[in-house]
């Protein structure tokens, strides 16, 4: 016969802190249910959901900065083409060319002018036109209205330069300026487009701070301590063994005295 000892209770209240801390250690978290601390639970609910806002930011920074980058892509094309307009409009300025002399360089100039406006009219990211004049913004923060913006040219300048034509020294000189002036606005759009992938550069370092400085916090309130929680199943493993040795103790003590009765 046993008797039920006040001990019984102790020692399934050791058994449990026991699980837990298995659970701790096995896990490697110290809160991994509402029962082991729901405040703390909430906590970590809400950073884990603002360190998912951050790393998303970050990817449409990213989305951001590829975007501009394929932009400048076409518009470095586009550049080289005017260049070499004007390059072959510098050499049919000269006189001792005949007519069929600028006549084939301004073929090569027609060439030239239907990549730029095809460039203009067909180059897209993701499916979006890049040259439609729209402002193009992105998300690059975890709360509204925190956005980056850019507007990339509406491609106009095509049909400026698609009127270029050196087949006569007057249109050869008129060429040079028409170039210089297609060069400028697109040096300028290239030099807008480097100026917004260092911004976005700037606020991916700035997001992917506040993100780990988030996870920190989180992982103070849940991560285990290993080294306290070895330290802690230790001691409860020897009050665990203890407790049963004093039971079976008591039990064995209970047992005598009936014996007697």
């Amino acid at each position: 016969m046993k008797i039920q000892s006040p001990n019984t209770g102790f020692l399934n209240q050791t058994q449990q802190t026991g699980n837990k801390l298995a659970e701790q250690l096995a896990s490697g978290k110290k809160v991994n249910s509402a029962t082991d601390d729901a405040a703390a639970l909430q906590i970590i609910d809400r950073l884990t959901s603002q360190q998912d806002g951050y790393s998303q930011a970050i990817n449409n920074a990213y989305d951001g900065i590829s975007y501009s980058q394929v932009t400048e892509s076409n518009l470095s094309g586009v550049n080289d083409a005017v260049s070499r307009i004007r390059e072959l409009s510098i050499q049919a300025g000269n006189g001792a060319l005949t007519d069929s002399d600028r006549a084939a360089l301004q073929e090569e100039v027609s060439q030239l002018q239907t990549q730029i406006s095809e460039t203009f009219e067909n180059a897209t990211f993701g499916g979006k036109p890049l040259f439609d004049g729209e402002q193009v913004s992105f998300q690059v923060g975890p709360d509204a209205n925190t956005t980056q913006s850019v507007t990339p040219s509406d491609g106009s300048i095509a049909s400026v330069i698609a009127g270029i034509d050196i087949s006569t020294q007057a249109g050869a000189q008129a060429a040079i300026d028409i170039s210089d002036q297609a060069a400028e606005e697109i040096n300028t759009q290239r030099a807008e487009l480097g100026a917004f992938q260092n911004t976005l550069t700037s606020t991916i370092k700035g997001l992917g701070n506040q993100r780990e400085n988030l996870a920190a916090s989180q992982s103070r309130i849940e991560d285990t301590d290993y080294a306290k929680a070895v330290s802690d199943q230790v001691a409860n493993d020897i009050i665990s063994q203890a407790s049963i040795a004093l039971r079976g103790q008591a039990n064995r003590s209970a047992e005598s005295i009936l014996g007697l009765l």
